[in-house]
């Protein structure tokens, strides 16, 4: 049999086993603690999961338990076909404005048929061995897509926060119009039961990581609403969703727009560029330091075939009435800290979400929407971390902290698109005109043809510069 990932038949075969060295060291030591090890994780990162997921489904414009059967079953698709031993897939934070974007124009068959379709050329970049190119997005760039999101992120809530009933709507300068504009509906309890559950989360973080926070957020939300504030007018998920079901297993297929127009292309080929942008970098990013994290002495991670699981992720976990996912790096830190060491934490995962959901389903419908709210808050206040930052301001160039810094103004106005893609075409000019002004340098001194060796890493042993 070709194994060889030499070859595209190698790869191919290669990328479509399940079983693979991912689980290597299930077999090292005592087998059965590696087993309890990988189930444990999988169960605590289910329960941080479920009010996680629901979350980014709410503030993705889609219903609760579309977040819920779409991280479970893209936890298990990722767990069989990624490239990391470690990594835990579920919806993200980044995904928000993407979808929300979508669902306040299109529909969700819109949204499985862009989804397909950047599945698709995951998978064909996986095969064709992309994942080193897309690994060299600078972090600067990532670092502000991150923060970008984030402000995104913490003004779409501000409405459940507050505890209004009328919507922000979508665009940042609509929603800091709006929170002005509805301060008559603000609801005081609404405000406490978010702040109170984004104290929680961060509470339990510290405390240990077997204290599923969010989890613990819904529970006082929940006993807030059905008992001694009952009567304050908070906004319930089920006065917006209704009833969350619990027949998870709903199979949705992809919608073709009525009719075809340049506007309906470009959305298209928009929304197929962002979902593949946000799976490609997120997934390499998260398994990186799932790697680091865990530290790793094994099987590395592998890019290309983490860009095939990728596509698989975004081909099916839509089709089961989910959306985009891709690697949580949040939720992966979690199951590395419980023990977790091979993809059986994440199908491990995909059964207790699912068993776990149907029994609290009708407990998780009566939660305030403004739980949901702090838990979203907790998400963004933790998208961009103090190391990121430091390493960007310790730079020698500046060109990073300009890039960071652009990317993370330019998202919340103008989107994804503009802000990402123009702050990567800005690093390529920059780099371009940083490598000219080298070629013309050594042009002078009548070395332009070890400047050309040198700059296209062909420079043979005999020549130096100084």
């Amino acid at each position: 049999m070709i194994n060889n990932e030499e070859t595209l038949i190698g790869r191919l075969i290669h990328f479509s086993n399940p079983f693979d060295k991912r689980y290597e060291d299930l077999t090292k030591g005592n087998v059965a603690g590696n087993v309890i090890k990988d189930l444990t994780a999988g169960l605590i990162v289910a329960m941080v999961a479920i009010p996680m997921a629901m979350g980014f489904a709410m503030a993705s414009g889609l219903r609760p338990e579309q977040g819920i059967v779409g991280g479970a079953v893209a936890g298990l698709l990722g767990a069989l076909f990624g490239g990391s031993k470690y990594q835990v897939y579920g919806p993200t934070a980044a995904y928000i404005p993407i979808i929300g974007g979508l669902m306040a124009t299109y529909n969700h068959g819109f949204l499985i048929l862009a989804s397909i379709i950047a599945g698709v050329l995951l998978m064909i970049s996986g095969l064709a061995k992309f994942g080193r190119v897309i690994a060299k997005v600078p972090n600067s760039i990532v670092v502000g897509f991150t923060a970008g999101i984030a402000v995104v992120i913490a003004f779409s809530q501000m409405g459940e926060v507050l505890g209004y009933k009328s919507k922000l709507g979508y665009g940042l300068t609509e929603q800091i119009t709006n929170i002005f504009k509805y301060l008559s509906e603000f609801n005081v309890y609404a405000l406490i039961i978010a702040i109170v559950t984004f104290i929680m989360c961060r509470l339990a973080k510290k405390v240990s990581p077997f204290l599923p926070g969010p989890l613990l957020g819904l529970a006082f939300g929940f006993l807030a609403a059905k008992t001694f504030w009952s009567d304050q007018g908070m906004i319930l998920i089920k006065d917006k969703f209704g009833a969350i079901p619990t027949d998870f297993f709903v199979f949705t297929m992809p919608v073709l727009p009525e009719s075809w127009n340049s506007q309906v292309i470009f959305d298209l080929v928009y929304y197929v560029i962002a979902i593949y942008f946000v799976a490609a970098v997120e997934s390499l990013l998260c398994s990186r330091m799932a790697d680091r994290l865990a530290n790793n002495k094994g099987t590395p991670f592998n890019p290309n075939k983490e860009f095939w699981g990728q596509g698989i992720v975004n081909i099916f976990t839509p089709l089961f009435n989910g959306f985009p996912h891709t690697g949580a790096l949040a939720r992966t830190a979690v199951s590395i800290k419980l023990g977790a060491i091979s993809p059986l934490a994440g199908i491990a995962k995909f059964t207790f979400k699912l068993l776990l959901a149907a029994f609290l389903a009708v407990y998780l419908e009566s939660v305030p929407m403004a739980c949901i709210g702090g838990i979203l808050l907790y998400v963004a206040t933790n998208m961009v971390k103090m190391d990121e930052l430091k390493e960007i301001f310790s730079m020698k160039s500046n060109i990073h902290l300009m890039l960071m810094i652009y990317t993370a103004v330019m998202l919340p106005f103008f989107g994804f698109l503009t802000a990402v893609l123009s702050a990567i075409a800005i690093y390529i000019i920059l780099n371009y005109m940083g490598d000219h002004h080298i070629i013309k340098k050594l042009d002078e001194a009548d070395h332009i043809s070890k400047a050309f060796n040198y700059l296209k890493g062909k420079k043979n042993n005999t020549d130096k510069f100084d």
